[in-house]
Order: structure tokens, then C-alpha cells, then sequence
């Protein structure tokens, strides 16, 4: 009934008007971010195929197949057309995907654990990519909705199957661009001709994606020979049709690295679709870069492209404004995290990242260890990779993002182009052994192949150290302080585990950094104080890391009167 009281009824037709305006706009934004999904020809559904088990972690269908081998790397083998060659990829690896998903989500959920503000963010999240379709290869849609087809239910709540593999897709770019989640670190070198040691251009790179220890259990290595373009492999995880390490049939190779972005207003390509237009159709450095010059993106990245053809490589910086291909007057190219063309060099944006970042001290150790290194072969490049110091062999303490290794590595990768082979790195992070495929042997005989043991790099002889296993013993701490900083998970430390967790990892600020954290949450702030103090004593990753600390350190001030 409607009150006869004239405030009440004033009160409430003005609610009424607020909800019904309030769900006329609700309405329109999900009718504006639905993301329409492709036009497929094909009639056929994840049931159209036959998914049969040959062993134990090893299933085929039709000639496609996936398997794990014996150092736990997952290999797979696709062909056909792009949605089929989707489908296929989705029922061989449907419960990784799972897998896959299950940690990420629970990674964002650590990140962000207010339900409220999730909730903010998958409205952002949906605003922010509700046109991504419109720059994404027809193709690459219709085989990412193929792979989408069987994508878990269980998190249908998050949004549809299709939908949300989309946005795990620009998941790298929209992290990186507004919360420079991924500026930790990606280094990455390539040498030739006379500091080569065979003369032949070979590169190498450390790619420090982390979204947890659990996220990084299942690495995926797909061999792919699509009904248009070029045979190609990628390295990264499942569920992944982008490309953040590969190489084709004619030795092009494509590897990211993450620059400074200045704050996009939408997405567009995502940056490893773009990586992986470029694996599947370029053949020459000048091809690669015509594919970039024809694509926007709404992140600023590098993309170091080797090619056997022009046995060189070199560096195409693109950014959502401008673009520039950069070339090193040497036979050797290190690119960190900044750019270093004529378009990009003199930028204020570039100029502050190389200040303020680790960027500058990974590239300045990288051409130390090079310098050291040449001619260099793929154990001295294993080796690079794997270094731990900083620059000027000061130890620093194991994590610090100043250091090439900073022991979170998704992966390390070695190529040489000229002959078509890989090496990738086995766990943990990039200290197992590197394994090696042959591109013309994967190839030539899809159902038989396998890594050639014979050129296999040993594991890091690090991981039989005391230092290791104390490394590993930190870690754990670390973890729980940050769940209990961050979460509100409870957890009370002991003195045995303060003093063990300092002794652990003695040279690294992030351990005097970690236990303010705890102090500061205790609000026992002398002793955080301290520990923030301590910290500001040992080599710190970045300038901006420093303003952080001295920040807490005022904040601690504050909270003690």
C-alpha cells in the first residue's frame, strides 16, 4: 500500500526512482560488455571428439595429443584449423586449465580479498575490455572460444567460459599497465656473429611472470601446426593461446618484456596475441615489424624478435602511442624493462622507469655477464640466466629484483634460431635443466618426438646448496607474514622463526622489509621501525622501493603518538 504520509511517499517515489534508474544502468552495462561471441562455420562441439588415454598424463585425440614428461613439463601437439584446433586444445587439456584457473583466481583473491572491492574490479574489468573483441584476430577468437568450450563451470559466477578467458588474456596487460604488477623484471639477451660461439645467433631469456608458486606447478610447451602460417612452439601455461616465448619454422623468435604504460582508458590486442601473429606469420625481422606496425595495443612493451634469415635480432618498442624498431651497432641486444630507440629514449615516462626501477641494474649486469661470458654458448647462457648477484658481484641476498635471478622465474628459454632449437627451463624457476627440442625433428614426426637428452643443460648446481634450502625455508615465513599483513590470516611468530628467517636470507632488504610489515601489523612500531631502518641499509631493489620504506617508516612514526 501506498503510505499516505506526503514525506513518506516523497521519500519512497524518490528510492523508487533512484532503483529503477540505478537498474536501467546496471542494465545497459551488461548489455554494453557482452561480449559477442565469433562466427564459427563449424557445428562442432567439445562432444564431437573422443578424448582417449594412452598412459598415465598422456591423452590423444584424433593426431593432437598431450603428455607429461619425465622432468613434469606438460608437451602438446595441435593441428587443423583455428576453432577446431581450439576445441581439440580444450578436451586434451581441460582439468590443467582448471588447474590454471583455481590459482589464478586464488591469486587475485590473496591480492584482493575484500568481496565488495572484487566485485569493483570485475565491473572495471568488464568496462575496461567490453570492446577487446573488435582488435583481436578473427582467428585467434574463434580458437580462443573453441578453447573456452571447456573451461571449468565452476567459476561461471566470475562471468561466462568465453568471456573469461578473454580477459585472462589482457589479464598481463591491464596488471602491468595500472598497478605494474609485472615490472619485475624480464631481462632478456641476444648474440651473434663474433661473440657467438659458433657465430650463429643465439638468444636467451628469463620471463618473471609470478602469480604464485602453485600457478607455475603446470608449464605447457605447445607445438602448433596451424592450417595457415608457419609451425611454431610456445612455451608459457594452459589455457595461454597468446605467446610470451617461442619460435617458429623459420627461426623467428618472439619474447616480452614489459615496459613503463602510462594509464590506458580501454583495451585493445593484448600483447601476446600480438607476439603470437608474429610467430605464426613472420619470416624476417621486416615482417615482424609490418605486423606490429598494423596492430594497437593498450600497453608498453618490447618484443626482442631473433631471426635465423637475418641472423640478428633486434627490439620492436611499442607503446599504445608510437612504435619504434631498435637495432644494436654491435653483435650483441640486452633489453630490461625500458626502451632504448630514438623514438622512446627521450621520453619523460621511459626516462623516470629507468631511474626509478630495477630495469637499468638488470641491464647494466646483463652486459657485465655477457662482457665476461663471449663467444657465449647455451650452458654460458644458462648460465647468465641463473646469476644471482648484482651488479658488480655484490651479493644482495636471494629475491632482490635488482638481480637477473630472482629466483620466481615462470621460465628461462635459450633459442638458436639457425638451427631451429629450444631450450627451456625445467623447475624450479629457471634453475632445473634446460631441455632441448628440435623444431624439425617435432615436426617431421609429431607422434614420436621428444627432447634430446644428449643435449640437455644440467640442473643449477644451487639447488643442492644449504643456501637453497634456506632460501626455501624463508620463503615459507615470508609467505605467512604476507598472508597475515595482507589477508588478516592469523599467524604469531616466534623468536626461533624471526631469527632463523633473518639468518636465512641475511643480505636481502626484503627480509628486514617483511618483519616490519609484521611489527607494523602487530603495532609494535619501534620495532618496526627498526626492522623498515635495516632494510634502507642493504642494496634496495629500486628508488621507488626506498620512497616506499622511508614512507612506512613516517607512517610507524605517526601511529607511535
Amino acid at each position: 500500500m501506498w503510505p499516505q504520509n506526503r514525506l513518506a511517499r516523497t521519500i519512497l517515489k524518490s528510492v523508487s526512482i533512484i532503483l529503477l534508474i540505478a537498474g536501467l544502468i546496471f542494465g545497459l552495462f551488461i548489455w554494453a560488455v557482452k561480449l559477442p561471441t565469433p562466427k564459427i562455420a563449424s557445428n562442432k562441439t567439445p562432444e564431437s571428439y573422443t578424448r582417449i588415454q594412452l598412459g598415465a598424463d598422456h591423452y590423444k585425440v584424433d593426431n593432437c595429443w598431450l603428455k607429461k614428461n619425465k622432468y613434469g613439463i606438460w608437451e602438446m601437439y595441435l593441428e587443423g584449423s583455428p576453432y577446431e584446433r581450439g576445441l581439440i586444445y580444450g578436451v586434451l587439456a581441460k582439468e590443467l586449465m582448471e588447474k590454471q584457473e583455481v590459482h589464478f583466481v586464488a591469486k587475485i583473491r590473496e591480492i584482493i580479498p575484500n568481496a565488495f572491492f572484487l566485485q569493483v574490479l570485475k565491473g572495471f574489468v568488464a568496462w575496461f575490455n567490453k570492446d577487446i573483441y573488435k582488435y583481436i584476430q578473427d582467428e585467434n577468437l574463434e580458437e580462443i572460444y573453441g578453447v573456452s568450450q571447456s573451461f571449468s563451470d565452476k567459476f561461471n559466477y566470475i562471468g561466462p567460459k568465453y568471456y573469461r578467458i578473454l580477459n585472462y588474456h589482457a589479464a598481463h596487460d591491464i596488471g602491468h599497465a595500472l598497478t605494474d604488477l609485472n615490472m619485475v623484471g624480464c631481462t632478456s639477451f641476444a648474440v651473434n656473429n663474433s661473440l657467438s660461439a659458433d657465430s650463429s645467433l643465439l638468444i636467451g631469456r628469463n620471463f618473471d611472470f609470478y602469480m604464485g608458486d602453485a600457478f607455475a606447478e603446470d608449464k605447457l610447451i605447445v607445438f602448433v601446426n596451424p592450417d595457415k602460417g608457419y609451425k611454431f612452439a610456445s612455451y608459457a601455461w594452459a589455457g595461454l593461446t597468446g605467446v610470451v616465448s617461442g619460435i617458429n619454422e623459420k627461426g623467428i623468435t618472439v619474447t616480452l618484456n614489459a615496459s613503463k604504460s602510462d594509464i590506458p582508458y580501454g583495451a585493445k590486442e593484448p600483447i601476446s596475441l600480438l607476439a603470437r601473429e608474429i610467430l605464426q606469420y613472420a619470416s624476417t625481422i621486416e615482417e615482424a615489424n609490418a605486423i606490429a606496425k598494423k596492430r594497437d595495443t593498450f600497453v608498453s612493451e618490447s618484443l626482442l624478435i631473433g631471426s635465423a634469415q637475418d641472423n640478428k635480432a633486434a627490439i620492436i618498442e611499442k607503446s599504445p602511442t608510437k612504435m619504434d624498431l631498435y637495432s644494436s651497432a654491435s653483435d650483441y641486444l640486452v633489453c630490461a624493462n625500458h626502451y632504448q630507440g630514438t623514438a622512446f629514449i627521450k621520453d619523460s615516462v621511459n626516462l623516470k622507469n629507468i631511474a626509478d626501477t630495477d630495469s637499468k641494474a638488470r641491464f647494466d649486469r646483463m652486459n657485465q655477464l655477457m662482457v665476461r661470458s663471449y663467444p657465449v654458448d647455451v650452458q654460458e647462457a644458462a648460465d647468465i640466466l641463473r646469476n644471482k648477484e648484482g651488479v658488480n658481484d655484490t651479493f644482495i641476498g636471494y629475491g632482490n629484483s635488482r638481480s637477473l635471478n630472482q629466483l620466481i622465474a615462470h621460465h628461462g628459454i635459450i633459442f638458436k634460431p639457425s638451427e631451429r632449437k629450444l631450450w627451456i627451463s625445467t623447475p624450479p624457476y629457471q634453475l632445473g635443466a634446460f631441455i632441448c627440442y628440435d623444431l624439425k625433428d617435432v615436426f617431421s614426426h609429431p607422434e614420436t618426438f621428444h627432447s634430446i637428452d644428449s643435449l640437455a643443460i644440467q640442473a643449477d648446481p644451487f639447488l643442492t646448496t644449504d643456501a637453497y634450502r634456506r632460501f626455501e625455508a624463508f620463503k615459507v615465513t615470508k609467505q605467512k607474514i604476507y598472508k597475515y599483513v595482507m589477508l588478516g590470516v592469523p599467524y604469531k611468530m616466534s623468536a626461533k622463526e624471526e631469527y632463523a628467517m633473518v639468518s636465512n636470507n641475511r643480505e636481502s632488504y626484503v627480509t628486514y622489509l617483511t618483519l616490519g610489515e609484521y611489527y607494523e601489523k602487530k603495532k609494535n612500531y619501534d620495532k618496526a621501525i627498526g626492522y623498515y631502518q635495516e632494510s634502507l641499509q642493504h642494496v634496495v631493489s629500486s628508488k621507488n622501493e626506498i620512497t616506499a620504506i622511508q614512507a612506512k617508516i613516517e607512517a610507524c612514526k605517526k601511529g607511535k603518538s
